[in-house]
């Protein structure tokens, strides 16, 4: 059953129509810019109603996000970033120079025209530079959404201004962390101060280079 919905996905995914006259259009990422828009056909509103007779008809993600621009047909010379945190916004469509951020499969440059990619996130640095400036957060974890367009989405569980941490703490929490790791007793205990120890070690790290 899984099988045949991810194959029937993917021919849709080359160009098609969905159920209920819901039309995918399929482009490659160097294709010229064109806006990407999924219409919602009265099919699909005629359908919907006789399901659901008593609903309003939903509404999809899309209408609760601002449209991205579209994929230009050169490399432009800035990445627009956006970082946020679950509970506040650190920088918002900012045009930078590069970001480097702390993949799980090591430190990630992200430069105008990057790929396209989805990188998890472990406890490091995040850098941001501007000309010869160069902003340093610590994130504890999170994923980065690298676009077509140059535009890069970072959104981190928890985050800081490096210089807001404090040496001679991360260095104390370091050492309790590991002592709780040397005497846990349960595989909880164990898994929580394991968390603790990456985290200090990291930051230690960060705050000596």
């Amino acid at each position: 059953m899984l099988s045949r919905h991810c194959v029937r996905y993917l021919a849709r995914s080359r160009g098609g129509t969905w159920p209920f006259g819901l039309v995918v259009q399929a482009r490659a990422f160097a294709d010229a810019p064109r806006e990407a828009q999924l219409p919602v056909s009265e099919e699909f509103k005629k359908a919907f109603k006789q399901v659901a007779p008593l609903l309003e008809l939903p509404k999809f993600p899309s209408s609760f996000m601002k449209h991205r621009p579209p994929v230009p047909g050169t490399i432009p010379s800035k990445v627009t970033l956006n970082f946020v945190l679950p509970y506040d916004i650190m920088i918002e469509a900012k045009e930078v120079d590069m970001v480097i951020v702390p993949a799980t499969t090591g430190q990630m440059g992200v430069l105008p025209g990057h790929v396209p990619t989805i990188a998890e996130l472990k406890p490091g640095i995040l850098s941001v530079h501007e000309g010869s400036e160069v902003t340093k957060y610590f994130v504890s974890s999170g994923f980065a959404f690298i676009h077509a367009n140059s535009f890069a989405d970072i959104i981190a569980v928890e985050a800081s201004p490096l210089d807001h941490f404090d040496s001679e703490e991360v260095t104390k929490g370091l050492s309790e962390y590991t002592q709780k790791l040397n005497t846990a007793s349960t595989e909880l205990e164990k898994a929580e101060a394991q968390i603790g120890v990456e985290v200090h070690s990291a930051l230690s790290l960060a705050l000596s280079a």
